[in-house]
């Protein structure tokens, strides 16, 4: 079997599908490998070290035409589907929501797309969970990022010229990016205040040693996937209210709700804004999917009143060498469950359940019943 791995076409995204330090698992199969060229200059590894690890450096036509299984970062042009051929598969974060041209000409074509982003939240997928991946990486970098444009200090300091006081950060959502955001600003020895709608994640966050703040929403809960559920307008309009009194005392509010296929919540409007101190820091993780922040852009820093409100997209890129690190295994991962040794093909069985969730498109036909 002949696998390639494109380079990333977004210029905001300097993450690779692989990385030298995992590629013996796919080697180990016995396939063939070709990269698109420059592939790992965003994680500062240059050719000639993937090429010595026995894989072939070709143009990224090249490698999209000769191959049975493609792994990429982004999705495909519609007008590179005609150069696959038919039978070959696609492996990759595809952001299926927004590309349904994309899922088309693959059926149309017989070619068979896996999109990542809709692996289960199940025990035996978790290694291969790109959004709780790169998630993770993201929820450090927000407090990283949102650190550098605060003018006082994380830590608590007790010095000759007097004691300096912690910095408060308030984080919105306690999923995996609310909990990484959460210990890492613990680490850097701020103070540290949490809320989610789901009342379950409070001993997690007093595990950090943060503080849950409780909001009494009424009725709310979690998906069989582990993800909040969708609030009614009104428990949205209840929980800003609530809310903006923490935000009001925050020196930095990092808000991570994000509804998969869905625009983010808008959860800080410009009246809790107005309300915070000149100097803070608004980060919104959800900038990409519309925002949980009113009047927040992707990679912009808007001041309102004083007040910082910062959206960055690709977050885990920040980070790429880990983001590609933890992105490879993912792919690596699914590869390698379902490669038939024997047969040196995908075994796409349907009774499996990742393979139900996480193909698309098969044989000309469109599984997924929501995007028939």
């Amino acid at each position: 079997m002949k696998i390639a791995a494109l380079k990333s076409t977004n210029s905001k995204d300097e993450r690779s599908p692989i990385h030298p330090d995992t590629i013996s698992m796919l080697l180990n199969l016995g396939v063939e490998i070709r990269f698109e060229e420059d592939i790992g200059n965003g994680i500062n590894v240059n050719n000639k070290v993937f090429e010595e690890l026995n894989l072939t450096k070709s143009s990224r036509k090249d490698c999209i035409k000769d191959s049975d299984l493609i792994i990429t970062n982004q999705p495909l042009e519609i007008s590179e589907l005609s150069e696959i051929k038919p039978g070959a598969s696609i492996l990759g974060m595809v952001n299926p929501f927004s590309n349904k041209e994309l899922i088309e000409g693959c059926a149309s074509r017989k070619i068979n797309l896996v999109s990542m982003e809709f692996i289960p939240r199940i025990t035996r997928a978790q290694k291969m969970d790109v959004l709780s991946s790169q998630a993770n990486l993201a929820g450090y970098v927000a407090v990283i990022e949102s650190s550098r444009h605060l003018s006082t200090a994380l830590p608590m300091m007790m010095t000759a010229a007097g004691t300096l006081k912690p910095a408060k950060v308030f984080v919105i959502g306690v999923g995996v990016a609310g909990l990484q955001a959460i210990a890492t600003a613990k680490r850097l020895g701020a103070r540290v205040e949490a809320f989610d709608t789901r009342d379950v994640v409070e001993e997690q966050v007093q595990s950090l040693g943060a503080k849950f703040v409780k909001i009494d929403l009424g009725e709310t809960g979690e998906t069989d996937q582990g993800y909040a559920k969708e609030l009614t307008p009104e428990q949205i309009q209840k929980q800003k209210e609530l809310q903006s009194k923490v935000c009001e005392r925050s020196d930095i509010v990092i808000t991570t709700a994000q509804l998969f296929g869905r625009p983010a919540p808008l959860l800080i409007d410009n009246n809790t804004i107005d309300k915070m101190s000149s100097g803070s820091v608004i980060f919104d993780m959800a900038v990409e999917s519309g925002g949980n922040v009113e009047g927040s852009r992707p990679d912009e820093i808007i001041i309102r009143n004083g007040v910082k409100i910062i959206g960055i997209s690709n977050l885990a890129s920040k980070v790429a060498g880990h983001a590609s690190l933890a992105l490879s295994n993912n792919y690596n991962n699914w590869i390698t469950d379902f490669f038939d040794e024997e047969k040196s093909k995908i075994n796409f069985d349907f009774d499996d359940e990742i393979i139900q969730s996480s193909v698309l498109v098969y044989d000309g036909e469109i599984k997924n019943e929501r995007f028939k």
